[in-house]
């Protein structure tokens, strides 16, 4: 399991091997084909500035040579607002006075037809607060039922789950799950989780593991860039990605890095700003890391940021996402997680990726295309 994994590797140290990173550094790994996470360390460094340009074209192609001139769109339908967590910075925290929502199956229903209308949709994000006595694997499965009659790719993001709960999702249709680990400072997670299932930190963090112990084909991971030292958090992600890698090779694997955006809790302020140039940096890095994980960008990031960054690494976007629990026929207008900075329609960020000379990719796997033993 990572949690033992990660005990190999000191935060204090590896901030430290980050930040002594030279040109000499740089100029080695812009070099390779193949990158080691130290040479990823000096990607994300303040010493690769300088060579972003370099780093953009490199990105670039790589990006075209393993995923061609597309972008796979998803949207995402939140399910319930209801958590039992206490994530300082989140607008679902357990203390935040809000109306707490669970969709009904039929409202469930209604939502993924109006989805339908929006576009030709077929990959969905189903999104939860953490309470699994309100919605939990028999209400997750059922979700799962309903939606798969209309998309073809089905992915959540709720709660770590344990390796028979992934099992028995995969058997309704089951095809990704995103689990953020927020944070790999293991020492200061308890600062942003103090209660609720999400405080524990070995049982988050080796979620991954239980997925690929159950054949999850897809699973997305991600750190919440405004917490800690964003260069060193993201280092972990790469050790805790390659890890993954060698134990669950046939898995398929994306990357995430949201920078915190405004909840409706309000009061918390990102400890760390990550720049639109550090952003950049830090997705041309992961390309030149891994050639084929998927880089996700949600509606959290600008048109301006979304539409740049397309052609230069990144291969998945949401598009017309709402953040709040339905949104798209039921409840419009409640209580988001978090602001939204992208608002154009799935038809606009179509249009503009075809602008841009990108082709749309609104499905980009199906059930029968999964691996099987004989």
């Amino acid at each position: 399991m990572f949690s033992e994994e990660i005990k190999k590797y000191s935060w204090e140290e590896t901030t430290k091997q980050i930040y002594a990173k030279t040109d000499t550094d740089v100029r080695r790994a812009l070099s390779k084909e193949y990158c080691t996470v130290d040479d990823f360390m000096a990607l994300i460094s303040p010493a690769a500035i300088p060579y972003l340009e370099e780093m953009a074209s490199l990105s670039k192609h790589y990006t075209e040579e393993r995923f061609g001139r597309t972008m796979s769109l998803f949207i995402p339908l939140y399910l319930t607002n209801s958590c039992a967590n206490s994530c300082v910075y989140c607008g679902f925290h357990i203390s935040n006075p809000m109306p707490r929502t669970i969709l009904t199956f039929e409202e469930m229903e209604n939502e993924y037809k109006a989805i339908k209308q929006l576009g030709p949709f077929e990959n969905i994000l189903l999104v939860t607060g953490e309470n699994p006595a309100k919605a939990g694997v028999p209400y997750l499965s059922k979700a799962l039922d309903i939606a798969k009659k209309y998309f073809a790719n089905l992915k959540i993001e709720v709660m770590p789950l344990n390796t028979e709960e992934y099992r028995e999702l995969i058997g309704h249709g089951l095809n990704g799950v995103i689990c953020f680990q927020e944070t790999y400072h293991a020492e200061r997670y308890n600062i942003y989780h103090p209660r609720g299932i999400k405080s524990k930190f070995d049982w988050r963090v080796n979620a991954p593991d239980r997925m690929g112990e159950a054949g999850v084909h897809s699973i997305g991971m991600g750190v919440l860039i405004g917490l800690e030292d964003w260069r060193t958090d993201i280092t972990f992600l790469a050790y805790h990605l390659r890890y993954l890698q060698r134990k669950y090779w046939r898995t398929k694997y994306s990357v995430n890095f949201p920078r915190m955006r405004p909840a409706e809790n309000g009061g918390f302020q990102p400890n760390v700003i990550m720049s639109d140039k550090e952003l950049a940096q830090l997705t041309f890095a992961m390309r030149i890391f891994d050639h084929d994980v998927d880089i996700s960008y949600s509606t959290r990031e600008t048109p301006f940021i979304r539409d740049h960054m397309a052609s230069l690494g990144v291969t998945t976007m949401s598009a017309e996402s709402k953040t709040e629990p339905g949104g798209y026929y039921t409840y419009p207008q409640a209580l988001e997680q978090f602001a939204v900075s992208d608002e154009r329609t799935a038809k606009e960020v179509s249009k503009r990726l075809k602008d841009l000379g990108l082709e749309p990719v609104w499905k980009d796997w199906d059930t029968s295309f999964d691996y099987k033993e004989k």
